[in-house]
């Protein structure tokens, strides 16, 4: 089993296949294992490289408080053991927000940036999208993962065709740990990277789902602000696209990464 101690936290990683890296990195409450699909996708013709975020899946879950740089360090770290110099970065939601940092932290690592259904920032400033992270606060502490995660499967996979996938998440996500869960939410809390996306100078993809948490227009608006950037749209898909929607997310980036 591939373990990386970095600062005395254990993270766990896989790797497959071989050629040009990319490194896939999670959403909130996931883990590598989100990632089956493309890795067996991508592999043929790729490096796959995936891990468990610190507090995540089969890695260390050390007590709070975490950072956005944490993480992203952590990604910079591994990359570095494995002697990967670039790499391809691929990120979902905190994952992706991880892959932004990691691109105006260590911009020689990154070769090329892949955003999928995330953004630059988490700065809550309506009452809605405060009332949101409380609400997620709240079901987390007092009723736990397993109620967080019956809120949340139906709503990643709305279709009855995805019954299984309902099921599946809800069992992985269940088995987080209270604490480092809430940690991983208090790093996104009040974070941004927005007035530095200009830094950005790689060949950037940014995925959104037409159903996503937060709109297309938020999405554009922050491409607008990258150098080297588009955006793709992946109609009839909501927050989890490369579970949900695989094909036509792997066509996206596998076109995007040919390029």
């Amino acid at each position: 089993m591939p373990i990386l101690n970095h600062n005395g936290v254990k993270l766990y990683y896989e790797e497959q296949g071989a050629g040009d890296p990319v490194l896939f990195i999670h959403g909130l409450g996931s883990s590598g294992q989100d990632w089956e699909v493309q890795a067996a996708a991508f592999s043929p013709h790729y490096r796959v490289i995936m891990y468990d975020q610190r507090g995540h899946g089969r890695s260390d879950k050390p007590a709070g408080p975490y950072s956005m740089a944490q993480f992203a360090g952590d990604a910079a770290a591994l990359l570095q053991a494995i002697d990967v110099t670039s790499a391809h970065v691929v990120g979902l939601s905190l994952g992706g927000g991880v892959a932004f940092q990691l691109a105006v932290d260590q911009p020689a690592l990154v070769r090329s940036l892949t955003i999928v259904n995330s953004a630059p920032e988490m700065v809550p400033r309506t009452f809605k999208e405060k009332f949101a992270i409380w609400q997620r606060l709240a079901i987390v502490r007092l009723m736990g993962l397993p109620k967080m995660a019956a809120v949340l499967s139906p709503r990643l996979f709305p279709d009855s065709e995805h019954e299984h996938l309902r099921q599946l998440f809800a069992e992985r996500f269940a088995k987080n740990e209270k604490p480092a869960y809430l940690a991983s939410i208090r790093a996104l809390i009040g974070w941004s990277v927005t007035s530095r996306l200009g830094e950005i100078k790689c060949p950037t993809l940014v995925i959104t789902a037409d159903q996503d948490y937060t709109p297309v227009a938020l999405k554009e608006a922050y491409v607008a602000k990258l150098p080297n950037a588009r955006l793709s749209v992946i109609a009839n898909a909501h927050h989890a696209t490369p579970m949900e929607r695989p094909e036509a997310f792997n066509a996206v980036l596998a076109e995007f990464l040919a390029q």
